[in-house]
C-alpha cells in the first residue's frame, strides 16, 4: 500500500492525547508572520522581501487564489499514490525544495538541516550556488537521497566548469540554471536595512572552497576575506549570456538541465530548441522584476507551448498543498517550494523544515483525494475554475 501523506494529521491528533500540539502552525501561510516576530529584521526581510513595492509577490498569490478547485464526487480515492517521475527521477510526490541562498542567516545549521529534512522524506533538495555550506558537505548529509544543483551562471567560465564537475562528483543529478538573476533587483526591504549577506561572506561557501575561484585570488581567503568577497561580487552574475551560450553548459553537464525563470512561451521554445530538459516557470518569488506577470498566470501558456517537449516545473507564490494541486492543474509536472521551508528552518531548524514538508504534502494528499483524484496524473485544467478577485 502506498504511503498516505495525509496520515500526518492523525499523528498530530494522537499526540494531542498527551497534551502535545505542533511546535509550529500547520497553516503554512502563518509562518512568515511568526518569523517576523521571532527573527531579526535583516534576515527576515532578506527572505520575505520582494522587488520594488512588492506587487509581483502579491500577484503570485492572487493568481493562485483566483483559481478555485472544483471537487468531484464518488470517485475511488481510498488508496492513493502521489509518486511521479520527473526528469527521469522517481519522486514520492510532485514536490521539491527550491534553491534559496544564504540561509545561514536564518539558522546556523543552514543547508545541512534542510538536506537532512529533505532526505528524511525523499523530497529532492535543490541546493543553491549561493549556499552557506559547501556542496560536498550537503551531499554527505543526504547520503543517497535525490539532490539537484542550482547554478548562478557567472562571468568566470572556469569557476562554472569547476562547479559543474564538483556537483556531478557529489552526486547531484539535475542542473537547475537560474536565468532571471544576472544582477540583483531593486529590493527596498534590504536597501532600507543596508543588508546584503554576501558582503559578510555569507552564501559564498561554494566559491570560497572552489579551486578555480581561489586561483583568482592574490591571497588565500582567510588572509584577505574582503578581497575574496570583492572577487565573488565581480563574477557572480553575467548579464551578457545569450541562448547560444547554453551549449557550454550542455557540454559540461551530462544530466538533465532545467532553466529557471522562464515566463514567456517563446523562451520555453528556445529552451527546447537548445536541447534543455525542462523549465521552471518562476519569477523568483517576486524578487527580481516589480510589476512582472504572475508565475501562475504564465504557467498555462508555457505548458501549452512545450509540455510535450520539456518537463515544466513551477515556483513562486506556493504556500500550501492546495497551491501544489493548482499548479499541477495549470500544467506543471512538479512544484518547487521556497520561502515556507526557510521560515520553518529559521523557527525550528531541521524539525521545522520537516514540519513544512509534511504539512504541505499532507494537505496536498487530502486536497487531491477530496477533489476526486487518487494520483497527480489525473489532475487537469478541468479541475479549476477562475474567479475574479
Amino acid at each position: 500500500m502506498a504511503k498516505h501523506w495525509a496520515d500526518f494529521q492523525y499523528e498530530i491528533y494522537l499526540n494531542g492525547m498527551t497534551g502535545a500540539v505542533p511546535r509550529l502552525p500547520t497553516d503554512l501561510t502563518r509562518l512568515e508572520e511568526l518569523a517576523e516576530h521571532r527573527l531579526g529584521p535583516g534576515p527576515v526581510g532578506y527572505v520575505a522581501g520582494s522587488a520594488g513595492e512588492g506587487s509581483t509577490a502579491r500577484a503570485n498569490r492572487a493568481a493562485l487564489d483566483r483559481r478555485r478547485i472544483v471537487p468531484r464526487m464518488l470517485r475511488d480515492v481510498q488508496e492513493r499514490d502521489l509518486s511521479v517521475e520527473v526528469l527521469g527521477r522517481a519522486l514520492p510526490a510532485p514536490l521539491a525544495l527550491a534553491p534559496v541562498g544564504t540561509i545561514s542567516i536564518m539558522h546556523p545549521d543552514a543547508e545541512s538541516a534542510v538536506a537532512r529534512a529533505a532526505a528524511a522524506h525523499g523530497v529532492p533538495y535543490v541546493l543553491s550556488s549561493a549556499s552557506s555550506t559547501p556542496m560536498e558537505q550537503v551531499a554527505e548529509e543526504m547520503g543517497d537521497a535525490e539532490r539537484w544543483f542550482q547554478l548562478y551562471w557567472g562571468k568566470d567560465r572556469e569557476v562554472t566548469r569547476s562547479f559543474l564537475g564538483r556537483a556531478k562528483a557529489a552526486g547531484f543529478t539535475v542542473l537547475v540554471v537560474t536565468l532571471d538573476t544576472p544582477m540583483m533587483a531593486w529590493r527596498p526591504r534590504d536597501l532600507d536595512q543596508a543588508y546584503l549577506p554576501f558582503l559578510h561572506g555569507v552564501g559564498t561557501a561554494n566559491y570560497f572552497t572552489d579551486p578555480a575561484f581561489r586561483a583568482g585570488l592574490a591571497q588565500p581567503v582567510h588572509e584577505d576575506p574582503n578581497a575574496a568577497v570583492r572577487h565573488f561580487l565581480g563574477l557572480f552574475g553575467d548579464a551578457s549570456h545569450t541562448w547560444p551560450d547554453l551549449a557550454f553548459l550542455r557540454e559540461h553537464w551530462d544530466g538533465p538541465i532545467v532553466l529557471k525563470g522562464v515566463l514567456h512561451p517563446d523562451d520555453a521554445r528556445l529552451a527546447a530548441d537548445a536541447g534543455m530538459d525542462g523549465v521552471v516557470v518562476s519569477n523568483h518569488g517576486g524578487r527580481q522584476v516589480a510589476g512582472s506577470v504572475a508565475a501562475a498566470d504564465a504557467l498555462p501558456g508555457v505548458a501549452a507551448a512545450v509540455g510535450d517537449r520539456l518537463t515544466v516545473l513551477f515556483d513562486s507564490g506556493v504556500r500550501t498543498g492546495a497551491d501544489v494541486f493548482k499548479a499541477l492543474a495549470l500544467g506543471a509536472r512538479a512544484v518547487l517550494l521556497g520561502r515556507p521551508y526557510v521560515y520553518g528552518l529559521g523557527l525550528d531548524g531541521q524539525a521545522g523544515v520537516e514540519h513544512v514538508i509534511r504539512c504541505a504534502l499532507a494537505e496536498f494528499d487530502l486536497t487531491l483525494a477530496l477533489s476526486g483524484h487518487a494520483t497527480p496524473a489525473t489532475v487537469t485544467a478541468d479541475d479549476l475554475t477562475e474567479t475574479p478577485i
